[in-house]
């Protein structure tokens, strides 16, 4: 038995599947003991004729039902120990014949100590080398793996000097000490590289390759790259320094220590440019945000400037955000004589939050101009260390990326690591040894690399953009510096990290290091270096007299691009479309939802549910909401404009109505009738997203960012669940407009309805969108029949007014008898804020029961019941922005003085009586007495208990006609 079964070190699945690895994509790259090994494998399986298997194969023949990458090793030990390796597990001495090693970047000695050995050192380095690797410029002292030393390998100092065979491409003759160097100089010196937790053999090679590629250590930049990056980390210190002597005490959150972001993003947009790339979607926080938008987006000086000196109150009265939160965009000259599309998303404090945002963008970039490979654009997500381990949407973005309905071809994160979170250090602020190990998740590599070594930091952004480029998958770069200030420039970091900021304040700028380093290498002569700090002094110099003295001018209001026929502003001002469709064509295009390709075995429910379909297309039956909705798709989709939807479930429905996507019940077949209506319509796109609420609705707010022309919607499971994803509605979706001028149309399907399933799956929270709802910056709606949904949504795309749409949608409706719309319905007309009461007589009527969507029908139900005749009730289908015309209108023809009773199935504090109540007060509209008859103000939206929600329901029904005292009013 060779000593290699006694080595812990080699006895994991990782090394075994390493080699196996090697096996396979040359059999003469490893020891004849192993490779025999591997054709016995073969052999006994059945598949000695085709050596290069797939990974998931190759994998099941070496471990069996040993999970890929997991256990510690014991499965590898009982392998090694019945392969009946020969006690001979050496190679000759030096001097002696030996085997053709030709592709193996690391091969083994020709030492007695074994060729076994020496691999399993360079699988360590492979594997740990990262943990040594010299990537914090602060020095920290880091705990070194001790598999990263010969000795644990069962080398002594004797071996050291003996010879390897072609120890690293090719070099010869080189010697085990050599070869020991060479692999600290890849794996631990400035760059430490993840990536042998991949499971893609492919991907692990394709890395091999390039990492471990000579010279090594790696040659100088070009004197003219080496001259640029200079100039990019001195723009980037000179810039802050300017900021902080100019405005002292001013909030910027600078970028200092960490000045390498800037040169790093600019060989990013670079790389990006030769690989095809017209598109750059960033998203950031606040840290070093002003830097790169006057260094990496061109923005100019004085713009930010005017924001420091904050001239004008006028200008951003009632609206606007802060310097460090804005957004920019801008069409930059790059070197190659190409131009490159750059945008830098608006976000808000909340960290990481514009992660979807960013991406959901891009993908609707890609989307409108059939970048269907995802080659023409990319998204730069930039992250705090802090945040990228601490905040969840973090993990739901990386979770997007490789979904069909969500990739974008791979997207960039770089992690800027200050290795400190406002006042807190990693050893408490995260569990894991690095602030990226969430991303581990996805199976890429993170390469680390440290922030004081520029050249090594432009080595490792261009092979994350080459790896993201040729296998379409995120990728992480870590970008290791410090925060010479606090949080803020106002901030003492001192108080609760003396000796860290001890340190900090004796490093010298890394701007200052580099240029010490080119002079001193005579690559540069110290006359160059200040003749460019210079140039950049000069030229903020003259900016900030610029900002000082030329009157800033108000920016317009008038949006423009894609979004120059749009506008947002009062609901006032927006037109009244017509939103009716000819039934002609009705009828067509829900006559073509029937039809199925030949072959398609439906589910038999489901073939009577298009039966039914057919009978309402011809007339025969009233529309139910599930057709409403598909009709509003379809004649969108005809008439050219993108449908998107997504959501968890989407594709049934979680009440199991809408069955957009059928499945064959014999093949598993997909298909989907309205993305076949017409040879000329609009995509439709209804996804079916992962079990997530921020990340998604984030992604879809992004979409609807770059689709104005199109209705993109999320759907929750269920409306309550609209919570989790709180940051986007409160941060980006109320107030995009009013902060950052920025339209958007997204609309919200959120299921609505209190019926005895608990206090989790009966309200989406309408007080919240009331409570956020001004200037009309958001529409909030409960329909009640299927006509009215599908002139709400055919408005929301055919009138030129952008604002987000909530819509309360239904749950039991879905099938309710009575909540039905003839097709007719759907024909002409519009969209109606209120619906009256056509079996009222007003001259008659004693009390006005105003309510919103499913608790309408109880009402009718229970009026009919007690046989009510003077009762009548209106419903409020849109319930902001609401005008008081409007509402006045409908109720015009009732005596005043008349009560009006707000029936909510909510609990007082709850639904839409808070606001209705601040709104109009005791008197609605100063004519009628205006009072509530809803649940007990309460903590949670309903009763855990069905049966206690049947009791509280109809008391509720019978307080609204008097029948028993359960009034709670304001």
């Amino acid at each position: 038995m060779s000593d290699i079964a006694n080595n812990p070190s080699t006895l994991s699945l990782p090394f075994l599947e390493a080699l196996y690895a090697e096996y396979l994509r040359d059999p003469a790259a490893v020891p004849p003991e192993w490779r025999r090994y591997f054709e016995r494998i073969a052999e006994s399986n059945g598949f000695a004729a085709n050596p290069r298997l797939s990974p998931s194969f190759a994998r099941r023949a070496l471990y069996g039902p040993v999970a890929s990458g997991a256990g510690n090793g014991s499965r590898a030990n009982s392998l090694i120990a019945g392969a009946e390796i020969e006690p001979s597990f050496v190679l000759p001495e030096a001097g002696a014949p030996a085997s053709r090693t030709a592709r193996s970047p690391f091969v083994a000695p020709q030492t007695a100590a074994g060729a076994a050995s020496a691999f399993s050192l360079i699988q360590s380095y492979r594997a740990r080398g990262h943990l040594a690797a010299r990537i914090d410029p602060l020095g920290a002292p880091r705990h070194e793996p001790p598999d990263l030393d010969p000795a644990f390998h069962g080398f002594t100092e004797a071996d050291l000097d003996r010879p390897v065979a072609d120890a690293f491409q090719g070099r010869v003759p080189a010697t085990l000490r050599e070869l020991h160097a060479t692999l600290r100089a890849v794996y631990a010196g400035p760059i430490g590289v993840q990536y042998m937790h991949l499971h893609d053999v492919e991907m692990l090679q394709w890395l091999q390759e390039r990492i471990e590629r000579p010279p090594v250590p790696e040659a100088p930049l070009p004197p003219e790259h080496e001259r640029r990056v200079l100039a990019r980390l001195t723009e980037a210190a000179i810039f802050e320094e300017f900021i902080q002597k100019k405005y002292i005490g001013s909030k910027s959150f600078s970028l200092e220590g960490s000045e390498a972001l800037i040169p790093l993003l600019d060989t990013a947009i670079e790389t990006a440019d030769a690989e095809g790339v017209r598109e750059v979607v960033i998203g950031m926080a606040h840290r070093g945000r002003l830097n790169v938008l006057a260094n990496v987006l061109g923005k100019e000086p004085r713009e930010i400037f005017h924001e420091f000196e904050d001239l004008d109150p006028e200008l951003y009265h009632g609206r606007g955000d802060v310097k460090y939160h804005l957004g920019y965009s801008s069409n930059r000259k790059l070197p190659s004589g190409r131009e490159i599309h750059l945008s830098l998303c608006y976000n808000p404090s909340h960290l990481e939050f514009v992660d979807p945002v960013a991406v959901g963008r891009l993908r609707a970039k890609m989307d409108h101009v059939g970048d269907a490979e995802h080659e023409r654009g990319v998204a730069f997500l930039i992250h705090g260390d802090a945040a990228f381990a601490g905040e969840g949407i973090v993990q739901e973005t990386l979770n997007l990326s490789g979904l069909p309905g969500y990739e974008t071809g791979g997207t960039l994160h770089i992690v800027v690591n200050n290795q400190i979170g406002f006042t807190t250090l990693p050893s408490d602020g995260r569990s894991t040894p690095y602030a990226s190990d969430v991303a581990r998740m996805l199976q890429i590599p993170i390469f680390h690399v440290n922030g004081e070594e520029p050249e090594a930091v432009v080595r490792a952004v261009r092979l994350a953009m080459e790896f993201r480029r040729r296998f379409r998958r995120d990728v992480v770069l870590d970008l290791y510096g410090y925060r010479r200030h606090g949080h803020n420039e106002g901030d003492e970091p001192a108080f609760t990290q003396p000796l860290l900021y001890a340190a900090i304040a004796k490093r010298r700028p890394i701007h200052e290091i580099y240029r010490g380093r080119l002079i001193e290498a005579g690559r540069i002569t110290e006359a160059e270096a200040d003749a460019v700090a210079a140039r950049v002094r000069a030229t903020l110099e003259e900016e900030l007299k610029l900002a000082r003295t030329v009157k800033r001018t108000a920016l317009p209001d008038a949006p423009s691009g894609v979004w120059t026929r749009y506008r947002g502003g009062r609901d006032a001002d927006a037109p009244v479309v017509e939103t009716g469709v000819p039934k002609e064509r009705l009828t067509a295009l829900l006559e073509s939802q029937t039809v199925l390709p030949r072959g398609f075995t439906p589910h038999p429910k489901i073939k009577r549910g298009l039966a039914q379909r057919l009978e309402m297309a011809r007339g025969e039956r009233p529309l139910d909401w599930a057709a409403g909705e598909a009709l509003a798709f379809a004649t969108l989709a005809v008439e050219g404009h993108r449908i998107r939807l997504s959501g968890q479930d989407t594709e049934r429905g979680t009440f199991s109505h809408r069955h957009a996507v059928l499945h064959d019940v014999k093949t598993g077949e997909r298909y989907m009738p309205l993305a076949h209506l017409a040879k000329d319509q609009a995509p439709v796109e209804i996804w079916n997203s992962p079990l997530s609420e921020a990340g998604v609705m984030g992604f879809e707010y992004g979409y609807s960012l770059e689709t104005p022309d199109g209705l993109v919607l999320w759907e929750a499971q269920f409306g309550d669940f609209m919570n989790a994803g709180q940051v986007i509605i409160d941060q980006f979706l109320a107030s995009g407009e009013e902060k950052w001028r920025r339209l958007s149309g997204l609309t919200l399907l959120l299921p609505h309805g209190f019926e005895g399933m608990g206090s989790e799956h009966s309200s989406a929270r309408i007080e919240r969108f009331l409570h956020l709802a001004a200037r009309d910056n958001i529409q909030v709606v409960y329909p009640s029949t299927p006509a009215q949904f599908f002139h709400l949504l055919r408005r929301q795309v055919k009138r030129p007014w952008r604002k987000p749409l909530v819509v309360m949608t239904p749950k039991s409706l879905l099938r309710h008898p009575a909540a039905v719309s003839p097709l007719e319905a759907l024909t002409a007309g519009r969209f109606e804020r209120v619906l009256g009461d056509a079996d009222a007589t007003p001259a008659r009527t004693e009390r006005i029961l105003l309510c919103a969507g499913k608790i309408y029908y109880e009402l009718s139900v229970t009026r009919t019941a007690e046989r009510e005749t003077t009762t009548a009730i209106l419903r409020l289908e849109q319930l902001y922005p609401l005008a008081d015309e409007t509402l006045g209108k409908a109720l015009s023809a009732y005596p005043e003085g008349t009560p009006v009773r707000w029936v909510q199935e909510e609990p007082a504090n709850m639904g839409a009586w808070p606001y209705l109540r601040a709104r109009f007060g005791e008197r609605l509209l100063g004519r009628f007495p205006f009072s509530v008859v809803s649940r007990p103000a309460a903590a949670t939206p309903a009763s855990g208990a069905a049966s206690s929600h049947k009791i509280e329901q109809e008391r509720l029904l019978l307080a609204a006609f008097d029948k028993e005292v359960a009034t709670h009013g304001g």
